[in-house]
């Protein structure tokens, strides 16, 4: 059996039985590959009856359940002296601790109508166990394994190990938000952040075809699959950007293309998050990194939206967030050489302080910009993407004569 433990969202009071749920309803998503599976849930806790399940598969699944601190496989025995003892033992047989190994059992009596307290029920099973196990040391202040007996009515739970869950709230009781999905290193860790936090995330990735390939769209697919992992299920907003993007060019203003492009998309994910009901837009900025993520450009390019603008990398070091990509399984897609919409005519000094005024009048003078945002917005394509479907985007555009992707 796996014994889930919940994180910082049970000292939310009233609110704590609706974050339980929550959770309790995606282990159930985690779980269905696994037929065998047999869930229960108690105040604070779910219990996972394997019935055969692969243990170490379910731990991997479980361990990144948002609202999930801590997992721990167990031992289950009746509430009785004798068959507790007994499960000890089995216990102990299965980990094989090595000759020397420190050694501590903790009991707790939470079933107060047991006939023995937490302390003497410690001593009472420590005892026949390092008879039994002679290579054992006994250390009460810093052992290298500590045998944990909970006692509760009915049941006594028995372990020793507690896997470290992803923590912070249950899936989507905070709300839901729009992703700038780029496809670099930032954004995708910038949306498991926010879902972290309890955040239901839908993505929003632009693309500049015939200027960007086929490739680079199904590097975000197959990003948002990653990220689908911790969800269950996102939805993926395709934006035909190549009509924006393009009319910045040739206008004079090439130092603030970057900034003009950034404007651009918030507005269209603004049109989509209402379209879909969320209340706030993330994006993967950190401060100082690039010249549309210094304090004057993020200032410029965030007034283009009154949703908020989340940002939850922006005190992170690279380094920081290049290890969140690695553990969340990101990394290894998201360094792949195809390139996306942002990399397209950056100009070779981008400005790092633009001036609001100038580009308020740029916009405002550009010929039929509103109708681009607003067809931009109408020809978006939203695919729910799934972590181990193979759903893709139904509007694949064909090779067009004379493109070969080998040119991108």
């Amino acid at each position: 059996m796996l014994l889930l433990r919940f994180g910082e969202f049970i000292l939310k009071g009233k609110n704590r039985s609706r974050f339980e749920k929550t959770v309790l309803r995606h282990v159930k998503e985690m779980v269905k590959p696994y037929p065998g599976v047999v869930l229960s849930k108690e105040f604070g806790r779910i219990y996972v009856e394997l019935n055969g399940e692969p243990a170490g598969e379910l731990t991997d699944a479980l361990k990144n359940v948002f609202g999930i601190a801590s997992i721990s496989p167990v031992k289950v025995s009746r509430s009785e002296f004798e068959e507790i003892l007994a499960a000890s033992r089995i216990f102990l047989n299965i980990i094989a601790p090595a000759a020397g190994t420190t050694f501590k059992v903790s009991a707790r009596r939470v079933w107060k109508d047991f006939p023995y307290g937490s302390i003497e029920m410690g001593k009472l099973i420590a005892t026949p166990l390092l008879q039994g196990y002679p290579g054992l040391l006994v250390d009460v202040k810093s052992p290298q394994m500590e045998l944990r007996i909970e006692i509760r009515e009915g049941h006594t739970y028995i372990f020793c190990e507690n896997i470290a869950g992803v923590g912070g709230f249950p899936l989507g009781t905070n709300g839901k938000a729009m992703l700038l999905l780029s496809g670099g290193i930032d954004s995708p860790v910038a949306g498991w952040s926010s879902m972290r936090r309890g955040l239901e995330v839908e993505c929003v990735h632009f693309y500049s075809y015939p200027y960007t390939s086929e490739l680079a769209r199904q590097k975000v697919v197959d990003l948002t699959r990653v990220l689908s992992r911790y969800a269950g299920v996102i939805k993926l907003h395709l934006v035909p950007f190549t009509e924006v993007q393009t009319s910045f060019t040739g206008i004079g203003q090439d130092n603030l293309i970057i900034t003009l492009m950034r404007r651009a998309m918030l507005r269209i994910a603004t049109a989509l998050a209402e379209r879909e009901g969320a209340l706030a837009l993330i994006t993967g900025d950190s401060l100082g990194q690039v010249a549309s993520q210094t304090l004057p450009s993020m200032n410029v390019i965030g007034r283009a939206t009154e949703l908020p603008l989340l940002r939850p990398l922006v005190m992170m070091d690279k380094s920081e967030i290049v290890g969140i990509s690695q553990s969340i399984g990101t990394y290894d897609l998201s360094i792949l050489p195809y390139e996306d919409c942002c990399t397209l005519f950056v100009p070779k000094s981008p400005t790092t302080n633009p001036n609001i005024r100038i580009v308020d009048k740029i916009e405002a003078t550009l010929p039929g910009y509103q109708a681009l945002l607003e067809a931009a917005v109408a020809g978006t394509e939203t695919v729910s993407i799934t972590p181990y479907g193979d759903e893709k985007p139904s509007d694949v555009i064909p090779a067009q004569a004379g493109l070969q992707e080998e040119w991108f």
